[in-house]
């Protein structure tokens, strides 16, 4: 494609993202164990555009030898040096504490080594609300930006866990320039309540404990299989009217199994960018992938922002 076609494309979702991030103050972000390109990259092309301001933790000559093998400047960034993966994930979490960080950035590390020291009883970040994650995916075919929730924290969530994780999508949804008032569809096998399929009880309970005030900011209907959630025609068919069916925004999955292989069919089967990030804790965490392209990574940095830029601003101001 020309450079002449590339500029005549309208900007994706992804693009629309980070240029509202790049709108807002950089955010002053622990980067946690950035020892290979990408991890380094990330945070590199993340400052460079006006989203974070790292501070990068971690073994120091391990960090500056990646920067000097793949040519990356990291000269204006500070380095906390921990010994190994463990050991910075405990010192991110740290600096946390310290008021030195507003978003926590996973590098080169392994998922549970950052997820322990987050989650950790006494030394973590954890808060009174679950922690959960959310797939922000932009969907060529889809005209909606799509969140996906949990595939990656909770394994098997019961009721209070689930409400849980739809309010922390909800809040995202909200407070990070999204929209207001999301449409979110609590997926089952179908669309019937039945007493053989456990999820699509939840569901409703789910949908009562919105009517009750127990979940706000959102529009709820389920249980809904995902083609009458995501397709105006397939709900139709059912029968199903709701101002959820066939247009959800967000997408609650019964199990992490469940959200796990429906994000990366869309990823792989539908090309997919997905950014990660993780909700609940004192702080976003943005929760990058191996495999995760410059411009994904780049967009969950975007989305973390944007949700802590918010939070700063609602944040209650201390008295004198």
């Amino acid at each position: 494609m020309s450079a002449d076609a590339r500029k005549a494309q309208p900007p994706s979702k992804y693009d629309r993202l980070i240029a509202a991030a790049e709108a807002v103050p950089p955010i002053p972000t622990i980067v946690v164990h950035p020892c290979d390109e990408a991890s380094l990259r990330g945070a590199i092309d993340s400052a460079a555009a006006g989203i974070i301001h790292p501070v990068l933790v971690g073994p120091e000559r391990k960090i500056r030898d990646t920067a000097a093998r793949y040519d990356l400047s990291i000269a204006s960034f500070e380095i906390v040096n921990a010994a190994h993966s463990d050991d910075a994930a405990a010192k991110g979490v740290e600096l946390i504490h310290a008021g030195k960080g507003e978003m926590l950035m996973k590098g080169s590390l392994h998922t549970d080594e950052l997820m322990r020291a987050v989650t950790a009883k006494v030394e973590g970040l954890r808060t009174e609300r679950r922690i959960s994650h959310v797939f922000v995916m932009d969907v060529p075919a889809y005209a909606e930006t799509l969140f996906v929730t949990d595939a990656a924290i909770n394994i098997f969530p019961d009721l209070d866990a689930k409400r849980d994780i739809i309010q922390n999508a909800i809040d995202l949804y909200n407070q990070a320039g999204f929209g207001a008032s999301p449409r979110v569809a609590i997926l089952s096998a179908v669309e019937t309540v039945t007493s053989k399929i456990p999820s699509t009880i939840e569901a409703a309970a789910l949908c009562k404990m919105a009517e009750r005030g127990q979940i706000t900011g959102g529009v709820l209907d389920g249980p809904l299989a995902f083609d009458n959630a995501i397709d105006i025609g397939a709900a139709r068919i059912k029968g199903i009217k709701s101002e959820v069916a066939g247009r959800a925004q967000i997408l609650v999955v019964p199990d992490l199994e469940a959200g796990n292989m429906l994000a990366k069919n869309l990823a792989y089967f539908a090309k997919a960018d997905s950014a990660g990030i993780v909700l609940g804790a004192r702080v976003p965490v943005i929760l990058t992938s191996r495999a995760d392209p410059p411009r994904a990574r780049m967009a969950s940095a975007a989305v973390a922002a944007l949700y802590a830029n918010a939070r700063r601003q609602h944040a209650p101001i201390a008295a004198a």
